[in-house]
């Protein structure tokens, strides 16, 4: 069975979704078969794996109405071995209409249950919140990853993430261990990212990724074309980095 990562941090704008992106495409570019969940509402991950969010049949929305099977809404995308469930606005509406559902926490883990032996990885891009959406991700996965922005305030909320996770993990789903913490945004024209990494390092009794996520342009423009970047700039700072983060995601034997 292949290892279900949930890409996740309250705060937004720190990395998730472009991790959630190029990590699934480098995964995918090294012969893993992979399988993106966008259980965001905003739908970036599946704009940005080029899929036209708001024309789409079944969604993840639908999936957890159960107005669908999994089946019927994973979408294969134009990149080898790399499909996706998609997500968009509808999906903001989820949490109320799943209120008085049994077992509300297990409904995504009960769905991949059908097909998450046909696939190595299945990373699932969470929203930016510890809401409903955010538990699903967490009780389906096995191990929970967290981008951090090099910026001065990236300690602020980690410690309600890791609270978050060990809840999850004590009442919901014993299996669940953090994969780790990837740095994003990384800028080494100034002292305060460096600052950050080492602080981090210092208060964190978790694994750290050595690769470290630079700040990019290529990486912003991407997106918007539809592409992850070891596809729109193959040969980039970005893409480099995605690619050896891969690496060592897939080299880790302690999960």
């Amino acid at each position: 069975m292949g290892r279900i990562i949930a890409i996740a941090n309250q705060k937004g704008g720190v990395g998730k979704t472009t991790t959630a992106i190029n990590l699934s495409s480098c995964l995918a570019e090294s012969g893993k078969k992979v399988l993106t969940i966008d259980t965001d509402p905003q739908g970036n991950t599946t704009s940005g794996l080029g899929l036209e969010k708001d024309e789409l049949e079944n969604t993840i929305y639908e999936l957890m109405l159960d107005e669908c099977t999994i089946k019927e809404c994973i979408e294969q995308t134009e990149f080898e071995n790399l499909d996706i469930i998609p997500s968009n606005v509808n999906l903001a509406g989820a949490e109320i209409e799943l209120l008085g559902i049994n077992d509300k926490e297990y409904i995504l883990r009960n769905a991949v249950d059908y097909i998450k032996e046909d696939y190595d990885f299945i990373v699932i891009d969470c929203p930016p919140s510890l809401n409903m959406l955010t538990v699903n991700a967490m009780t389906t996965a096995n191990t929970v990853l967290v981008p951090i922005q090099c910026e001065y305030y990236a300690l602020e909320g980690l410690s309600q993430l890791i609270h978050t996770i060990n809840l999850v993990k004590e009442r919901l789903n014993s299996k669940l261990v953090m994969e780790g913490i990837v740095f994003t945004m990384y800028d080494a024209r100034t002292n305060l990212s460096l600052q950050v990494v080492e602080n981090v390092k210092n208060n964190l009794n978790t694994t750290i990724y050595k690769t470290i996520i630079p700040r990019s342009v290529r990486l912003a423009e991407a997106p918007s074309h539809g592409l992850p970047i070891n596809k729109y700039d193959s040969r980039s700072t970005g893409a480099e980095s995605y690619r050896l983060l891969a690496k060592e995601v897939m080299n880790r034997k302690d999960i």
